[in-house]
């Protein structure tokens, strides 16, 4: 059986009630990690270090990097995947809550097609409790719909992936893109040839709420997305009219839109009914 690790990241702005839910969902898992790696990005409250510091003293299962300067998720997961002892990594967030039987599910899906470069799943997002969900968030399950899904949206849930570190440091590892760092991964890989599958199951309760949808807003989360469509574009991945109509929508919405109907738009038409 492979051996998994688990790649989390933790920032100042952490609540550190909700990272102790996270990072518990983690332990409880019905299928062990046997490595967790913790990246600091950057300096953290107090309160929230003393939480770290309670899980980080298991030193046989955790790999804690603090790093001095916040330099953003993208940077911190790389970092992780490179410093990962195992071939197979899962994506957690520090705010999120896995289900039970994650792990075990995305392994035996690697062990039944040993050719998946990349699994995800299906996440169900609340505000407040998992027991009062906002919404579910469905991405495709077999191979050619997520590669149609690429075209015009991420086809993985990020917080649910789970991946090849070969495949990932062959595709060039997390690359800088401002909130984009993990779309603009899966884009080279689809280009590399991996194969990809999300599994119909849900993996993740995801916290969402108004700062979500304001990261989501704003000229330099355009900026990014106009880079990484001129990227789809100039390898074939769309073609210019969805290039040109991509780039409008993503305009109206994230540049001209207040937060409030953005944040309408994406619970009443980018999520199904939980």
């Amino acid at each position: 059986m492979d051996k998994i690790t688990v790649l989390m990241s933790v920032y100042k702005n952490e609540n550190p009630d909700y990272f102790r839910t996270a990072m518990d969902s983690i332990l409880n898992q019905t299928l062990q990690p046997d490595e967790i790696i913790l990246i600091r990005d950057g300096e953290v409250p107090q309160e929230l270090q003393a939480v770290i510091n309670k899980y980080i003293c298991d030193k046989r299962t955790f790999t804690y990097i603090p790093l001095n300067e916040n330099k953003g998720l993208g940077n911190a997961l790389r970092i992780g995947v490179e410093r990962s002892r195992n071939e197979l990594i899962a994506r957690m967030d520090t705010d999120d809550i896995a289900v039970e039987r994650r792990l075990a599910l995305q392994l035996d899906a690697f062990e039944k097609d040993p050719k998946l470069a990349l699994v995800g799943g299906q996440i169900i997002e609340f505000e407040e409790s998992p027991d009062n969900p906002t919404g579910k968030r469905m991405v495709p399950v077999h191979h050619q719909d997520i590669l149609q899904f690429m075209r015009t949206r991420s086809p993985f849930n990020h917080v649910s992936v789970m991946f090849r570190k070969s495949s990932v440091l062959n595709a060039g590892n997390y690359k800088p893109l401002y909130y984009l760092e993990d779309y603009y991964l899966w884009c080279r890989m689809a280009l590399d040839g991996y194969k990809f599958s999300n599994l119909s199951d849900t993996l993740a309760y995801v916290r969402v709420g108004s700062e979500m949808y304001h990261r989501r807003g704003g000229y330099k989360y355009f900026k990014s997305w106009k880079q990484l469509e001129k990227y789809k574009y100039r390898h074939n991945m769309t073609n210019i009219w969805q290039y040109m109509i991509t780039l409008g929508a993503r305009f109206s919405v994230q540049v001209l839109m207040p937060n409030k109907i953005r944040g309408w738009l994406f619970r009443k038409f980018g999520r199904n009914p939980v």
